[in-house]
């Protein structure tokens, strides 16, 4: 089942999307919001498989669905919590600015508290403000969770995850430094982030969804050119049960929070820095990761960061080459 969010006063309305994403219909009224579905699961989720099964039999009122016209599935959300589940990612940032990853890095996930009550809509222009500010693009997939009870464990984590969708996680390289310096974590750094267009249940991601992890190639395109085609499933070293069982160690998780798996990155074929998707590599979804490596590898960072008018498009196929989630495109404004 996928569903979306349409672009209606702060929340949104909430339409059943179908699985070729051309599609939507509406929910009863007692669900006018993903929230509000979020909140009464047990009960929403049949009425909307029902709508969903509906709209595959073109038995119920529908429209288009236009990518253009969906809000961020959930506008705003009770919590977003971004993990580094690629502690790949995280050992290139460490050996970039030489660095050692220590050895909890690879038990024990690290994870931030980001701004959730103003997610961008996936056509939303990405605000550039300051050249010295290292404007970036994060290419990550995100759960969706219901109700966790605190101290819940992997299994219980993983049965509560109620939807998975994609995430442009903007980040300001240039204002990290000094942050992370003071000790207390990102703020300024981590403006508002887009969602995709779409949210997808776990059962409808069939084979693609495996032990908490999502398998598949996450295209990033930056300006038109193939920027990363990481596989999402590979070398996550934290699945999606883990990231949310460490966010429930010490708090109980509400029904609509977003947790995040941090940049996807994949080692390179030889088990080292990923190379270009021009070079035959998987590329990256980061600005910064490309950086790192041309910093490991040449002694400093060529790549920029982005600029104004420039357009990026994150997105992944399935098997028969469609939109999963539909896709995020944004132009730097």
């Amino acid at each position: 089942m996928k569903l979306a969010s349409l672009k209606h006063g702060r929340d949104g309305r909430l339409v059943v999307v179908s699985d070729d994403l051309a599609w939507c219909a509406a929910p009863p009224p007692m669900y006018p919001t993903l929230q509000a579905a979020l909140d009464d699961w047990a009960h929403a989720e049949p009425v909307l498989r029902g709508v969903a099964e509906s709209l595959a039999h073109d038995a119920v009122p529908h429209s288009r669905f236009h990518e253009r016209e969906a809000a961020a599935p959930l506008p705003r959300a009770y919590q977003w919590a971004d993990g580094s589940a690629y502690v790949n990612h995280v050992e290139l940032v460490r050996r970039a600015r030489g660095a050692e990853l220590p050895a909890s890095f690879w038990t024990d996930p690290l994870m931030y508290q980001g701004g959730s009550d103003n997610f961008l809509a996936p056509r939303d222009p990405i605000p550039f403000v300051d050249a010295g500010w290292g404007l970036d693009l994060e290419a990550e997939v995100v759960v969706v969770t219901g109700d966790v009870p605190q101290g819940a464990s992997r299994d219980q984590a993983l049965a509560a995850i109620l939807l998975v969708g994609l995430v442009n996680d903007v980040s300001l390289r240039g204002l990290i430094p000094d942050e992370l310096g003071k000790g207390f974590g990102f703020v300024q750094s981590k403006p508002a982030s887009a969602l995709s267009p779409v949210f997808v249940t776990p059962d409808a991601l069939g084979a693609a969804w495996v032990d908490g992890k999502l398998h598949g190639l996450l295209s990033v395109d930056l300006n038109g050119q193939p920027f990363g085609r990481a596989d999402a499933g590979q070398d996550m070293t934290f699945d999606f049960g883990t990231l949310v069982a460490h966010l429930a160690k010490t708090r109980s998780i509400g029904a609509g929070s977003i947790i995040g798996s941090g940049t996807v990155s994949n080692r390179g074929s030889d088990g080292g820095p990923g190379q270009p998707v021009e070079a035959g590599g998987r590329g990256y979804s980061c600005i910064a990761e490309v950086r790192m490596v041309e910093t490991i590898e040449g002694g400093a960072a060529r790549t920029g960061f982005l600029a104004p008018g420039d357009v990026v498009r994150i997105e992944m196929l399935d098997a028969r080459n469609r939109s999963i989630f539909g896709a995020i495109e944004q132009v730097v404004a």
